[in-house]
């Protein structure tokens, strides 16, 4: 039955990668507000387990905080993708933080993005857990994650169909 599920299912598939190495976990573990209830959008987050940002896929970075701690990109295939490194790491005011994309850049999946001083951040006392949130879900019938895995940069994570 699923080869002929398969055979007639004639949805766009579209795959988002892990944009830096850590465990993927559910976007409810994220103790804010903003991401936990959806707010923005809908995906998963990232404990990190090094402070590298890469592209999760191909797109357009379309916004970088000068702060380096949050980056949005649309992707290759029309998903508003909002990459956000740690809570209220605003606060830092891009201490610890290395921005090497600019704005209006085309990006191939892995490129890197930013850099982060992860024990640094940790060590002023805020949490690196990072979101990665597509503002525009609705755009998309399903979106599969993978919660629950070790992943490292490019591991698919997140899986959506239009």
């Amino acid at each position: 039955m699923s080869f002929l599920k398969n055979l007639f299912n004639n949805k766009e598939k579209f795959e988002i990668g892990a944009p830096m190495a850590g465990r993927a976990v559910s976007v409810k573990e994220v103790n804010d507000p903003t991401f936990s209830e959806d707010i923005l959008g809908k995906g998963l987050a990232i404990l990190p387990s090094d402070g590298k940002v890469y592209a999760p896929c191909d797109g357009e970075v379309d916004m970088i905080f000068e702060t380096g701690h949050a980056v949005s990109m649309m992707t290759a295939f029309g998903a508003e993708l909002l990459l956000h490194i740690g809570l209220d790491t605003v606060n830092l005011k891009g201490k610890h933080f290395t921005i090497h994309a600019g704005i209006g850049d085309q990006v191939k999946k892995g490129d890197l993005l930013l850099e982060f001083d992860l024990a640094a951040i940790v060590a002023e006392g805020y949490d690196p857990i990072t979101p990665m949130i597509i503002c525009n879900y609705h755009d998309y019938e399903t979106m599969d994650l993978k919660i629950g895995e070790k992943v490292m940069p490019g591991d698919t994570v997140m899986e959506v169909c239009k």
